[in-house]
């Protein structure tokens, strides 16, 4: 997969995976779990790029003790998944014109 492209993914996964409601890095690698194997130095690449790019906000909160980071999406965040996804309805256009094959009148 491209780069870029798997790059994209990956940050609309993890949006995808705290749409909801807030959450901290060890939940949401087990919650993506099910469709991607994603290690804990991908996944905090990956939060800080959003949180830079001002699609999350992160809080730190105490919990059993010890310091935990949660991350909230924003609004910011909100549309890049609304985007994703009309992005996605293009690359599927793409992907079965492909898959068709071009036909020659000749």
């Amino acid at each position: 997969m491209d780069a870029q492209l798997k790059r994209g993914v990956l940050d609309v996964t993890v949006l995808a995976a705290i749409k909801n409601e807030d959450s901290y890095g060890y939940k949401i690698i087990k919650d993506v779990k099910p469709v991607l194997e994603l290690s804990e130095s991908t996944l905090y690449t990956i939060l800080k790029r959003l949180e830079e790019a001002k699609m999350l906000e992160v809080r730190v909160a105490l919990h059993e003790g010890r310091v935990r980071k949660y991350y909230h999406i924003t609004a910011k965040g909100l549309d890049r998944i609304d985007d994703f996804k009309n992005e996605w309805k293009e690359i599927m256009n793409l992907y079965s014109f492909i898959e068709r094959g071009v036909k020659s009148n000749d």
